[in-house]
């Protein structure tokens, strides 16, 4: 026995570290299929949101400003895992969609939605050249539309309303609802506070939700109080680079948050954040 471990002690090593590798990738993928996992990626001055449903959907919300939304997918899905049932496009901008270049050509990707807006970028005529090659379903996000992810999990699409081809690339975001059982998620982009004052006289207590992801990285162009307060949520996830040139977040929107007694969650100082819902209560 002692002369065939001697004889196959690099084998036996390489396979006990393989064991190792596979019961870690059983245990992350175990416990990410028990409820929903929404997981706000840290891509420094930009926004990533990616969702892992009880049964295996996956959603990308945006991609940030690069490749480094693919670090923060490799922590968050197995490595075998190379398919994204749908990526979410909320408006053409780099911070948003420079990943998102990436992602398509190393995932395989069912669906692309996106707001509708045009834009001359390289970026984005890239993007889209790869969806044209890769044959990837393409859709505009509209109001009215809900994608059924999983059982008691849907996303609602709040806006745009109609044709936003041209309108102002912020002011096009798709804004979209996340509700799983008992819980709810507010996604917003870079949506300003013109497009939140229609939202809240349309949609009034019906924008109650327990996430908010606060628009535009917590620029003071967004989160009006009157926002705030019709959304009420309990978290307020803040999208952000550390000591990024815009200096994202205002304090005058920590300020209002603080007032209306929100707590909040800053990529810049937390990473990824990493919000668990059960359909009833949320987990941090």
């Amino acid at each position: 026995m002692i002369k065939f471990v001697k004889e196959n002690f690099r084998y036996l090593v390489v396979g006990f570290l393989f064991a190792c590798v596979i019961f870690v990738w059983y245990a992350v993928f175990y416990e990410s299929r028990n409820g929903l996992a929404v997981y706000f990626l840290d891509v420094g001055q930009g926004d990533s949101i990616f969702i892992q449903a009880e049964n295996g959907n996956q959603i990308l919300i945006d991609g940030g400003q690069n490749k480094s939304v693919l670090n923060q997918l490799s922590k968050v899905m197995p490595f075998y895992d190379r398919v994204i049932d749908v990526v979410i496009e909320t408006h053409p901008d780099g911070d948003h969609i420079g990943g998102l270049v990436e992602v398509l050509n190393r995932y395989d990707v069912g669906l692309v939605m996106e707001s509708g807006v045009k834009s001359d970028s390289a970026i984005y005529k890239e993007l889209k050249n790869i969806i044209g090659r890769k044959n990837i379903t393409e859709i505009l996000g509209k109001k009215g539309m809900r994608m059924n992810v999983g059982e008691g999990l849907f996303l609602d699409i709040l806006f745009p309303v109609s044709d936003a081809s041209e309108m102002e690339s912020n002011s096009a975001s798709i804004v979209a609802r996340l509700v799983y059982e008992n819980t709810s998620f507010l996604l917003t982009g870079d949506s300003p506070q013109a497009i939140e004052k229609y939202l809240a006289s349309v949609y009034k207590d019906n924008l109650d939700v327990d996430v908010l992801k606060v628009g535009h990285h917590g620029s003071k162009t967004s989160s009006s109080e009157i926002f705030i307060g019709y959304t009420s949520p309990e978290y307020a996830i803040v999208s952000v680079g550390a000591d990024n040139r815009y200096g994202h977040p205002s304090q005058e929107v920590l300020d209002i948050l603080k007032k209306l007694e929100v707590k909040v969650l800053r990529t810049d100082e937390m990473g990824t954040i990493k919000i668990k819902s059960d359909g009833e209560n949320l987990s941090i």
